[in-house]
This record gives C-alpha cells, structure tokens and sequence, in this order.
C-alpha cells in the first residue's frame, strides 16, 4: 500500500489530485527498458486512467488512481528497478541529466555512471530520508542536449582542461533561476563525495522531524555560500581546486537547441541513431507504452529514454532499420519531426487535475495545436507554455510564448461561469517579472488560437532570416512595436 500522501509524490508517497490518486515514478536519468514499458503499462491500466505523463524532470506520472496499488505490485516494481529499494527515500527528486548520455558525439563525459553512484548512495542511506523531496541534483556532459539551464539545486557542468575532464559545481541559490557557478572544480570520481557532503551539511542544519522541509538554497543563504561550502569542504578527506575561469565548457543551452533531440540523429556509436518521439503534453497511452517497448526490444538495444522536455529516444537504431521505426512510430499514432508544433508545447495538468489551475490548460493545449497544424507551417521549434496559475509547474524556465490562465473578472459570466481566458506572454524575462513581457490580456480561449497563429505569422514575415530564433525576434521590439506588426498589412488581424 501507499505510505501515505505528500506534497511531492513518489512511488511509495501519493498525492491527492483533482482528477484522483496520484503517483509518481522516478527515473533516474529517464532511462526505461522495455520490460519496464510493459509493466508501467500495466499498472497504468489496472490502477490509472490507461496512460503515463513525462514529466519536466524525466519522471513518470500515473494519474487517475482510484485505490492504492498493493504491496506485492508495489515489490515487483521495485524488483525491475522501478522506484528505489528503500521506500523511505523514494519521494526525493529526480537525477536529472542529458537523455543523450553516454550516446552524444559532442558530449565530454558520460553521466550515466555519476548518475547511478548516486542514486545508489541515495538507497544505501536511509537518513537522507530527512532531504527535502525537492533536493534535485543533475549532471551535464558537455553535449548537444545540454541540461543545464534546468531548475536544480546542485548541478555539475563538464569542463576540458589540459586533456582533463572536470565537473564544475553549480548551486541554485535564486528562487527559479538556474544555479550559480561557485568556481569549484572536480574530477569525475570526486561527484559523489561532494555530493555526500553537501547533504551531510544541510541535514546538519535543519529539523529533519519536521515536516515542511526547507529547500537547499533557504540553508545556504541563511548561512551564506562560502561558510556553507567551508563545511562542505571540512567534511572532505581531499581538498577540492577553484577556476573562477571556464577554459572549455559545455555551451549555455539556446531555446532552439532544447528540442533539437526531435528527429532521427547519428550516436557516437558508429553506424547507430536514435530517433527523439514527440509526445502530446507528455502523454503516453498505455498501448504506446507496450508497442515502444517492443519496438526499442526489436530495432535498438530495448532502451527508451524520457526528456526533461517531455519527449522521448528509441536508441541504439541501425542505420537500415531507421525508416522501419520511423514508419512503426507512424503506426502508433506520434510523430518524430522537429517542427511538429507538439514537439515544444508543454502545459500543466490543468483544472481536470489541478484545483489550483484557472483554465483547462491541457484541453486547450492540444486544441491549439489542432488548430495551428492546419494554419501555420513552422520550420524551427516555438516553445509554447500553458500555466494554469503562477506557480509554473510544466515548466519552470522561461518559454518563447507563455499562456498564463486567469479568473477572468471583466467580462461578463456565462451562466455560473466566467469565460476561462489567458494573459499572453512573449520574449525573456525582464525586471524579474516570471513569464517575460505581456503582450494581451484576458484573451478568451476562443480568441486565442488566432491571436497565436498572427503572432507566429509576423516572426516568420519579419525575422531576419531563418537563424533568428522567436526570442531573438520578439527581444528586438517593444510590446507597442510587436502590436503595430500584428496590424501590418501583410497579417490579416482582427484583434481587440
């Protein structure tokens, strides 16, 4: 049986949703085999609603749960490696790190091994069931499919000195901005040691009895970062180096490269590729899951592998068979081109599984995508975000275009209820405002797949030339510039 319901849910740990039972499976660097697919599937039949979401941290969600899955069940998926054999930590949040792993050709240092020391460490150690659930850790290798931009309280970046391969420690110490170079460099076997200890410290200084546990940066400013890393370091039996200067690092993620795993794409491995799966919202149906499984069994080596973007990788593909999956994926009903507007469109549970949320986010998502697959044809990808409320939880860093759901107060009820609308955003972040500029407000969803298509139309007329990615674009314009463009003759518009 479940232990019991909390804030962040994992296996052994569910949540109470709007739409049911919640449960969460962490997947460590978002790597599943194909006997893992079936069983997920099964549970997602005989306990959810038939299908999985990905998660923004490569977890799986099983939704819709209507009793508690049972201990033996419960067992058997530990058995196959699916939640960790100790319960008590099950609930601390994902390893993230690149999904391209140890099969990119750019990359510096494989991770996938950084990524299982730890998570072992995790098991062997049932006092880090006092971490926060929200301690997040992730490494990046220095790839193409580059990871660190992601929200995380301890990241390792790779970097190339002198022929050396070394980690650099990253710390989140500002609410919703990635962390912070601390200067301090490792080499690869050192990780673990490191992460240990920075553990060790924040257990050391909080109340692990109670039950709202404070996240990593909340000790570390409270402390200060140096006293905080000089305990770090105290706890150590080996002295750590500082570069202040990055000589060789792996490059800062661009907005167009974040869904560049989308497609078919050469592995380090000669002869091999592996194809990125767009998947609407994250949503797999629990008949995808069993047919990719065997389709990764029959073509690549049986691994699939979840994206921070909600995406996924058949890997390991002889070249001959490409066409073959590419077709059999066809089959299933999901598509592997970058410029499927799905590829990028991310959006939260909604209203169906989310009290807090204003609008049907995910409804509304795909109705949107229906609608722009026949009016607009896109050639890179656009990063479009529905948020329910201002808590971001599809997608923590900032989008090309975020719709924010809102109570709408100025327009007149229908019935007993108000007409579900969105504030619209385009462009970075500025003066620390959360989802970039406001460009409308209050827009009805019935106004909204219009308003969408102009928007998109007037960067694919005015852009400088194909390279300008949508945030270079919309970053050249005021707001009052961007809506005298939407008002060109060359865009047909009719907005308020």
């Amino acid at each position: 049986m479940f232990s019991g319901f909390t804030a962040c849910p994992g296996l052994f740990y569910a949540t109470s949703a709007q739409d049911g039972i919640l449960s969460r499976l962490r997947i460590p660097g978002g790597i599943l085999n194909s006997q893992q697919c079936q069983a997920i599937a099964d549970i997602a039949d005989n306990y959810g609603g038939g299908y999985v979401d990905v998660t923004n941290r490569a977890n799986l969600q099983i939704r819709e749960i209507s009793q508690g899955i049972n201990s033996g069940v419960l067992q058997q998926l530990q058995n196959l490696g699916l939640g960790s054999h100790n319960s008590a930590v099950d609930h601390i949040r994902n390893i993230m790190t690149s999904p391209t792993a140890g099969i990119d050709p750019d990359e510096l240092i494989d991770t996938r091994p950084l990524v299982k020391n730890w998570d072992d460490y995790i098991a062997a150690h049932p006092e880090l069931s006092g971490l926060s659930a929200k301690f997040s850790v992730c490494f990046d290798g220095g790839g193409k499919v580059a990871v660190s931009d992601r929200l995380n309280d301890i990241l390792f970046t790779t970097e190339l000195i002198d022929t050396q391969v070394y980690l650099r420690l990253h710390l989140g110490l500002i609410k919703s901005k990635p962390p912070i170079d601390t200067g301090i460099i490792l080499l690869p076997e050192q990780c673990l040691s490191i992460l240990a200890a920075l553990a060790d410290v924040y257990l050391h200084h909080i109340d692990i009895n109670s039950q709202r546990k404070p996240r990593l940066r909340e000790i570390v400013n409270s402390l200060g970062w140096e006293n905080y890393l000089q305990q770090v370091e105290q706890r150590l039996n080996f002295s750590w180096q500082r570069c202040e200067k990055f000589i060789n690092t792996s490059s800062q993620t661009k907005k167009e490269e974040c869904f560049s795993h989308i497609g078919v794409h050469p592995q380090r491995q000669e002869n091999l590729f592996y194809i990125g799966v767009v998947l609407p919202l994250g949503r797999l149906e629990s008949q995808q899951i069993r047919r990719l499984g065997d389709l990764a069994a029959k073509y690549g080596s049986g691994t699939i592998r979840l994206t921070p973007w909600q995406n996924l990788l058949i890997t390991d593909i002889h070249q001959k068979s490409v066409i073959d999956v590419q077709n059999k994926i066809a089959e299933f009903g999901l598509d592997s081109t970058v410029t499927n507007i799905k590829s990028s469109l991310i959006a939260c549970s909604g209203k169906r599984g989310c009290a807090a949320s204003a609008t049907d986010t995910k409804g509304h998502a795909l109705a949107l995508a229906d609608y722009l697959e026949t009016h607009v044809k896109l050639d890179s990808p656009i990063n479009i975000h529905f948020s329910g409320c201002e808590k971001s939880c599809a997608q923590h860093h900032n989008s090309d275009i975020t719709l924010l759901g809102v109570s709408d107060g100025l327009r007149p009820a229908v019935g007993d209820r108000n007409i579900e609308s969105y504030h619209v955003y385009v462009g970075d972040r500025e003066n620390h405002a959360k989802f970039g500029r406001k460009i409308y407000q209050y827009v009805s969803f019935a106004e909204l797949p219009a308003l969408i298509e102009q928007i998109l139309k007037v960067y694919k007329i005015y852009r400088f030339n194909h390279d300008e990615s949508f945030l270079e674009f919309v970053n050249r314009y005021s707001i009052t510039q961007l809506k005298d463009l939407l008002k060109s003759p060359k865009i047909c518009v009719n907005l308020r």
